[in-house]
């Protein structure tokens, strides 16, 4: 096996979930309710978003064959909403790839922010689904890729389950200022592998192939 696949992988998971960056949102949608009910939520959400991968990553080939998209089509695409993601991690801008103003205004009045906003859009957000489908057919079918991206977003979710069920203890450990330097490290990291999504693209073209 490809040891640069299972380390792109892992990578991919990591950053585009990023485990870190959802303390702070898990506390926002937390603010007003007790320990005991935010632990419940972060369940909820982890379980949701692991969900909806699962449902993508099973169907996300079918889904691309029927509307005709090619893999390097896909490639380029994921690669240019990936950097777009990255470069709202590193400027520290609110992601609009992952939630819009009248999502955050829904959100700011939901009962229950499970599902929304922290599962979906935060965690099973465009870009992670993104990802997902174009791991997927990188694989090519490979049980053993499919094995390993299995493993690295459930690694990934579990760490994102820790990060959000500790958030409180961890925002108090590290500080806002801390959480901002790993957001951009790990932006810094998702935008390198953008960029080479795109050039895997490209050169995948069949007319550029000729």
């Amino acid at each position: 096996m490809d040891v640069r696949f299972i380390a792109g992988a892992f990578a991919t998971a990591f950053t585009i979930i990023d485990p870190i960056g959802m303390i702070p949102m898990t506390l926002a949608s937390t603010a007003r309710v007790t320990p005991e009910r935010r632990n419940a939520i972060v369940d909820q959400a982890v379980i949701v978003a692991a969900g909806i991968m699962l449902f993508m990553g099973v169907v996300g080939q079918l889904i691309l064959d029927y509307l005709g998209i090619t893999l390097p089509a896909f490639m380029i695409a994921g690669g240019i909403l990936l950097f777009w993601i990255a470069m709202d991690m590193l400027f520290a801008r609110p992601t609009r790839a992952k939630r819009t103003e009248a999502e955050e205004r829904e959100a700011a009045a939901a009962e229950n922010p499970a599902v929304f906003p922290l599962a979906v859009p935060m965690i099973a957000g465009p870009g992670t689904i993104a990802t997902v489908l174009l791991l997927v057919n990188l694989s090519r079918g490979d049980r053993l890729e499919l094995g390993v991206i299995a493993i690295a977003y459930a690694v990934a979710l579990f760490v994102t389950w820790l990060c959000m069920r500790g958030s409180g203890w961890v925002m108090r450990v590290i500080g806002t200022t801390g959480i901002h330097v790993v957001t951009r490290l790990l932006g810094i990291i998702l935008a390198a592998l953008a960029v080479q999504f795109v050039l895997n693209g490209i050169a995948q073209t069949p007319l550029l192939r000729r």
